[in-house]
């Protein structure tokens, strides 16, 4: 279900409110404020693990998007005055464009890519202002339609294409909800060359809404995937994992070469969320390891 797609490390705070102050919408208070702060259901933050990456010699900040009509918003980041740049569609947890995803969007562009990070909640709301995790879940994550998401980075790919990035190099990455995005994603666009899924939920029940999940697409993946999880997380349970290298192994025999060159990593004692260095869960060695094996991944199969 859902609700296992994230754990929740830090004392849930009060809803920040969504009411109009001052002329001030919901939407203007998320355009001030993606990619700056963190997510209050993510709070406090682990100051001494806090990995800040600075924007000297980028273009870095938020853009708009348009998809069909809707502006979507998202941060972006890549090598100042460069052009022809491999893309990274880069998918954040459950808590939205907070701070963690821009920097990581920093450190993807100072290895040499656009790195494109969609707010992909914000049609159902503001992910970054609730502080319980059960409202955020129940009122925003439940509601997101994965035909959306797919169409809005379907869109991020277009835009990424007019300024400055080469679509004919797509990688595509996200953390718990975005691992999930990304085995689909990654099963979906036929430009995708590769995928990494950092502790992305791989089974669970279908509905309306999300009507397969990474287990069932295995047979339909474009761009091989590399699966980054713990053998700690006690919300993906490792017999998942063994039913997802065994529907790879499947789709493998019968000709899909993306889904028998896929691969995963398990950290023995990793949680999930190792990666998020502003959280209680992070873990340094697992996280550094992962970062190197992604950027090799991505080079290796032709991204970079």
């Amino acid at each position: 279900m859902l609700k296992t797609d994230h754990v929740l490390d830090a004392q849930a705070l009060l809803s920040a409110s969504n009411d109009q102050s001052g002329g001030a919408t919901r939407r203007t208070a998320l355009k001030m404020s993606i990619g700056v702060g963190y997510a209050a259901s993510t709070l406090p933050i682990m100051a001494q693990t806090e990995i800040k990456t600075s924007a000297d010699g980028l273009d870095a900040g938020e853009v708009t998007i348009d998809v069909a009509g809707f502006k979507m918003p998202a941060y972006r980041a890549r090598p100042a005055g460069k052009t022809n740049l491999p893309v990274v569609l880069l998918l954040s947890e459950i808590f939205g464009v907070h701070e963690y995803v821009a920097d990581t969007a920093r450190r993807f562009a100072k290895a040499g890519y656009l790195a494109i990070a969609p707010e992909l909640f914000v049609r159902q709301g503001d992910a970054q202002s609730y502080g319980e995790m059960a409202k955020l879940m129940s009122e925003v994550i439940s509601k997101v339609p994965d035909a959306q998401v797919l169409g809005d980075l379907d869109a991020a790919v277009l835009w990424a294409a007019a300024n400055g990035g080469n679509t004919d190099k797509l990688g595509v990455t996200g953390f718990c909800w975005g691992g999930r995005q990304t085995w689909l994603y990654a099963a979906h666009n036929p430009k995708v060359k590769a995928g990494v899924a950092w502790y992305g939920r791989l089974v669970g029940n279908a509905s309306a809404l999300t009507p397969t999940n990474p287990v069932d697409v295995a047979n339909k993946l474009k761009g091989p995937v590399l699966g980054l999880y713990g053998a700690a997380d006690t919300g993906i349970p490792l017999d998942t994992i063994d039913k997802m290298k065994e529907a790879l192994a499947k789709a493998g025999e019968q000709g899909n070469a993306a889904a028998k060159a896929s691969q995963f990593v398990i950290y023995p004692d990793a949680p999930h969320a190792f990666h998020a260095d502003y959280r209680p869960s992070f873990r340094k060695g697992p996280a550094e390891d992962g970062w190197t094996r992604a950027l090799a991944w991505f080079k290796q199969q032709g991204v970079a």
